[in-house]
């Protein structure tokens, strides 16, 4: 049975506990949201000891080198010391709450204005802390790319009893106040081949980073395919409609199709419906796990090299 020691404080860890389970519950306040190794928002830092080589994976190599890893997926092997990350490793802002839309029934646009430089990518995602003192941390995903005025905008699902979302939907004064940490993923528009074909999948809010990836390319002049198929349970869902169809009806290149599930049609079997020959294609894949795994597969058979296939499963779903 292994020791966790976390601000001087230790632990046991029970066989085959995670270190965030074991800190947890033991009383100690650790960021956390997905427990999926997803989000990253549960990154902690190995002052002594090793962490296991599993919960390091899904880092950079620089972070590897400095200790840092996933600790809601990591299992000590050994006794372990660690600590909360320094900010400088995951970037971190102060934002204000500009404005708030609502877009669909259950999805709203925040728009949010960054206190100082904060550099990302449309697509990417970052994390949400909320100024209370549970210090609650969600994660969502950049829906449009940087603005010179700095601002940032994030799609957000107000789920019923979401204590995040809840907040951030009907809560949150306009001029308040929250943090931003990141950005992360690597889910967003590459530069340097304008002619690429991209093939882009989404269920629910899982449009947001796609929408951001989008504005992206036709920004920078991107010549090649851009088709996109957006998924719902139902036609409530189906937000942004109006303005990707003026996107579709101005950039010839790009396509736009709305999908729903419950009259039969499954936004990754009407992509590949159309796109049967992935070769060649940049696939983003967002939203479901699910779908988002399922149709990794797809495309891979149909063509798709692994290093083109770009995901983002939203394990958490913004609570």
């Amino acid at each position: 049975m292994s020791t966790v020691t976390f601000e001087g404080r230790s632990h046991r860890a029970e066989p085959g506990e995670a270190v965030l389970t074991t800190l947890l519950r033991e009383g100690e306040a650790v960021p956390h949201s997905c427990r999926s190794g997803v989000c990253r928002s549960c990154l902690l830092q190995a002052i002594q000891g090793a962490p296991p080589a599993s919960s390091q994976k899904p880092l950079k190599d620089t972070l590897q080198a400095q200790g840092y890893f996933l600790s809601c997926i990591a299992t000590p092997e050994s006794n372990l010391t660690v600590a909360l990350p320094n900010t400088d490793v995951i970037g971190h802002t102060t934002a204000r709450l500009l404005s708030r839309e609502q877009l669909a029934p259950e999805i709203f646009k925040l728009t949010l204005q960054a206190e100082e430089s904060f550099p990302f990518y449309a697509g990417q995602f970052i994390t949400v802390r909320r100024w209370q003192s549970d210090g609650l941390r969600r994660s969502y995903s950049i829906a449009a790319p940087p603005t010179d005025e700095g601002t940032i905008e994030l799609h957000v699902r107000c789920i019923p009893g979401g204590q995040m979302s809840t907040w951030l939907c009907e809560e949150l004064e306009v001029g308040a106040r929250l943090d931003l940490f990141g950005p992360e993923g690597d889910s967003f528009y590459l530069q340097g081949d304008p002619t690429r074909p991209l093939l882009l999948i989404g269920t629910g809010t899982g449009l947001a980073p796609l929408a951001g990836i989008i504005r992206d390319a036709l920004n920078q002049n991107h010549t090649g395919p851009l088709q996109l198929f957006h998924g719902s349970r139902h036609t409530d869902g189906l937000y942004l409609q109006a303005e990707l169809g003026a996107l579709a009806a101005t950039h010839p290149n790009l396509t736009y199709t709305p999908c729903t599930s419950t009259t039969g049609l499954r936004a990754d079997a009407a992509a590949f419906a159309a796109i049967p020959d992935t070769s060649g294609w940049r696939v983003y894949l967002c939203g479901n796990p699910e779908m988002v795994k399922s149709a990794q597969r797809k495309a891979f058979l149909r063509g798709a090299s692994l290093s083109d296939i770009y995901t983002d499963p939203f394990v958490c779903l913004g609570k």
